[in-house]
């Protein structure tokens, strides 16, 4: 038997969400929602679109313990093949087409992050901060570093592509279990294979 999604209108306003999508039952989506085809939406994800729209493009990955929120009026955005990871919060900011935020980092109201840019881990973008296409940013305050190369563009696409398989996978096979109280010798193992981006 399936959970209820935790999925919630505000001031008559209701999700939208393209049904191709994968979404976690522990995660709770509010008002002014829309999520593309294709998206992952993980465990314990917050998608408050109580005061203003949240936008998640196709192909996106918004990843275990994510919050997306807005200021007043101020949407937030995340572009197509958007990769957003786990513990990260992105705050009425605009994300262009693949563009990874890393772990616990934080992206502030009204910064734009170009397209195919990479945001460290734990890093700290400031309110109003505007990002070139093809940027690596870290630090607190984040700052520009340098720009990404070829290779590492390609290889960012190669890890949101595997969370491509993921939706795929959670909506086939991820079902609720009792655990095993023991390894059992005929239990499987997990078998998945690397994506290889000239696929």
């Amino acid at each position: 038997m399936k959970n209820k999604l935790q999925i919630y209108s505000i001031d008559g306003v209701v999700p939208v969400i393209h049904p191709s999508s994968f979404i976690d039952n522990s995660a709770v989506i509010i008002g002014d929602v829309v999520i593309g085809p294709n998206c992952y939406i993980g465990p314990n994800v917050s998608l408050r679109g109580d005061m203003a729209s949240i936008e998640i493009g196709e192909g996106s990955n918004i990843q275990d313990n994510c919050t997306l929120h807005c200021m007043t009026g101020i949407p937030t955005m995340v572009g197509e093949w958007g990769h957003i990871g786990h513990g990260a919060v992105v705050h009425s900011a605009r994300l262009g087409k693949n563009v990874l935020v890393g772990m616990n980092a934080v992206v502030m109201d009204e910064s734009v992050i170009g397209e195919n840019s990479v945001v460290a881990a734990m890093a700290f973008v400031k309110t109003g901060m505007h990002v070139a296409a093809n940027s690596l940013v870290a630090g607190v305050p984040a700052k520009v570093i340098r720009q990404l190369k070829t290779q590492e563009i390609e290889w960012k696409k190669d890890g949101t592509r595997c969370y491509h398989e993921l939706v795929g996978r959670c909506k086939s096979s991820l079902v609720p279990v009792e655990p095993l109280t023991e390894k059992d010798a005929n239990r499987p193992s997990l078998q998945v294979s690397m994506i290889d981006g000239k696929n």
